[in-house]
């Protein structure tokens, strides 16, 4: 299969994805800066995974990039990534809604955790399929931060049921990690 499709397809799911998550934003009642407290933990949390699906997005363009076709097996873990991708809205609701409490802050990271999984399924799935000799098994390489963001992920998902600010604070550490995008891909093409 062309991966052109394939590009263009997960383009669409992650610009919906985006327009679900702005469109839970509730526009206060009020002119004033305390009408807009209220809702302040919903738009740190959108401004959160906003930038996530962005990073999401920008790695995920590059490493289809590397493709020179589109297997079975890569459309399923494509698939699999965007199934993922396309519960942000709601734990990103649940989260923001619920002012960071501590279920909602570990079901954002166990969203977060499985999305990172299935982008490294997506990506172990590529290689499989090119070879450990092709362009993205090279350019990844060791993985640091591909090995490191799970681990964090599963540690904000335990302290968010003793101190979910130390939680939320790691999954924001792991976003900072990944907000460069990723210039080994870039390099290898």
């Amino acid at each position: 299969m062309n991966t052109n499709r394939l590009e263009a397809f997960s383009d669409g799911v992650v610009a919906i994805i985006i327009t679900i998550m702005v469109l839970d934003l509730k526009v206060p009642h009020g002119v004033g800066w305390a009408a807009l407290l209220p809702v302040a933990p919903v738009f740190l949390c959108y401004v959160l995974s906003f930038v996530y699906v962005g990073i999401y997005w920008n790695n995920h363009h590059h490493m289809l990039h590397t493709l020179e076709c589109a297997t079975g097996g890569i459309l399923w873990a494509n698939l699999h990534l965007l199934f993922w991708l396309s519960l942000f809205p709601f734990v990103t609701g649940l989260l923001g809604e619920n002012h960071f409490a501590a279920v909602p802050a570990a079901v954002y990271g166990g969203v977060l955790l499985a999305a990172a999984i299935a982008y490294w399924i997506l990506q172990r799935t590529i290689i499989a399929s090119q070879g450990e000799e092709s362009k993205l098994a090279k350019a990844v390489g060791g993985d640091w931060k591909g090995k490191l963001s799970p681990v964090l992920y599963g540690v904000g998902i335990v302290f968010a049921f003793f101190w979910h600010w130390v939680s939320l604070g790691l999954y924001v550490v792991v976003a900072l990690m990944w907000l460069v995008p990723d210039r080994r891909i870039e390099r290898a093409l």
